[in-house]
């Protein structure tokens, strides 16, 4: 007996399923005559033009039968609790990098999942490592054109992926790649690089195997392994070093300039932090072309310098009083922001300081600002100057509620420093942050 219930979590008002009476808490059924596995499912059976639906209504348990004609493609405008229904697909490896297993206890539950399900993979562009499909559920991807798909790779040897992953089954990689390719599939591949391990001639390997599939593969993503003071009786691993990440900034751009050359992209990226380490200009706005990793941590920064460079104009040349601003962020964050703030700072009347702060929480080499918690925050600005208003990246923050990861929220940094503190979107570039800047000379919006 299926027990999987589809609970319908909202109704796009004045949709279909606002008209048909549909209401938040109702249970999906079926569409014409099948119940959904997923959203995937849910998606395909609702592009015809004539359904029929079975709604189990929350008021009265009625089962309600619902006859449908619209528009090919039309949304019903159902939103649902999961998008697999079902719940998600938990990971099945033991990766020896693996950064859940590297959290410090107590944090809120959501953060311990690790998930590698390959529906996530298509609707949301998570990373998968294919180690957990079935022969059925591979070849619905093949089957449904589930693409794109967002592939965690790492190495293209058999042996040493299934060394990293911990999982017997994580060998047979480029033979899955290779069907996907053949099928029409198109792939986003990430490599997580750990020095000495999967580097050097390994990467090399990696690369030339992943670029031999193009165009199926899109984009090959290196981004350097994150460690944190949480690693008792782990595999032993080291962050790199500034000279290391120099050298692989030399080395990936000669094999990019190379498959420009070839292909006309670079197809291979790496991670904005790796510039960072290696203290080096990030590449320009035309070398990221469609900025296919963005979520990756790749061309994040290039793309925050074009949004301040075309949002510039908006700023005054002089503030109508004095105005005191830090700027929190993490050491790397502190890098990127340098350039920002001395033009912010030719602002007659405005004075911005970058609050670096150390990652006392997670220890070890944790240096972005989204792993950044409140009580570090806090205890960070008691040691500096005083403020006007205090600025927190809001990717501090859970996305759909301002609290930091120790559960602590901007309104508690404002209630220990007495100023004004307020969580500035980075999402769309430096728009929001302009924003606030001359907002906070009492200017009022600039940009619309």
């Amino acid at each position: 007996m299926d027990k999987t219930k589809i609970r319908i979590e909202n109704v796009k008002q004045g949709s279909i399923a606002d008209e048909l009476g549909l209401e938040s808490g109702d249970e999906l059924l079926a569409i014409n005559g099948e119940k959904p596995q997923d959203l995937i499912d849910y998606r395909f059976m609702c592009a015809d033009d004539q359904l029929e639906i079975e709604v189990l209504k929350k008021k009265n348990d009625e089962v309600w039968s619902c006859e449908i004609e619209k528009e090919y493609d039309e949304d019903l405008g159902i939103g649902f609790a999961l998008d697999t229904f079902e719940g998600i697909r938990s990971c099945a490896n033991k990766c020896i990098f693996c950064f859940v297993d590297q959290m410090p206890p107590n944090l809120r539950e959501s953060l311990y999942v690790k998930d590698d399900d390959y529906r996530m993979s298509f609707l949301h562009g998570n990373f998968v490592t294919l180690t957990n499909l079935s022969e059925k559920e591979f070849n619905r991807i093949i089957a449904m054109r589930l693409s794109p798909i967002y592939i965690s790779v790492h190495t293209t040897n058999p042996e040493l992926r299934v060394k990293l992953l911990g999982n017997k089954k994580a060998g047979k990689i480029m033979e899955q790649l290779r069907t996907l390719a053949q099928s029409g599939i198109e792939m986003h591949t990430q490599i997580v690089l750990c020095p000495e391990i999967n580097d050097g001639q390994e990467l090399a390997r990696s690369i030339s195997d992943l670029t031999g599939l193009w165009p199926q593969v899109k984009s090959i993503a290196i981004v350097p392994v994150g460690l944190t003071g949480y690693r008792n009786d782990l595999f032993k691993l080291r962050r790199f070093t500034s000279a290391e990440a120099e050298g692989l900034v030399d080395i990936i751009h000669k094999i990019q300039q190379g498959l420009i050359s070839k292909y006309g992209t670079p197809l291979v990226y790496l991670a904005d932090e790796f510039y960072v380490m290696a203290k080096r200009a990030f590449p320009s706005d035309d070398f990221y072309g469609e900025y296919p990793q963005l979520e990756n941590g790749v061309g994040l920064v290039r793309l925050f310098y074009e949004s301040f460079a075309e949002m510039e104009s908006f700023l005054p040349d002089s503030m109508k009083k004095n105005v005191r601003l830090g700027l929190v962020t993490g050491s790397s964050g502190a890098y990127i922001l340098r350039p920002v703030v001395e033009r912010l700072n030719q602002i007659e009347n405005l004075h911005v300081e970058l609050v670096t702060v150390e990652n006392r929480f997670f220890g070890g080499h944790v240096t972005v600002a989204g792993l950044l918690t409140g009580q570090d925050v806090i205890n960070c600005l008691q040691k500096t100057t005083s403020f006007d208003l205090i600025l927190v990246p809001s990717v501090m923050c859970k996305r759909d509620e301002s609290v930091f990861l120790d559960g602590k929220t901007p309104g508690d940094i404002e209630k220990a420093m007495g100023v004004p503190v307020e969580a500035v979107n980075l999402d769309d570039g430096a728009k929001h942050l302009i924003e606030v800047i001359v907002d906070s000379d009492k200017g009022g919006s600039c940009c619309g």
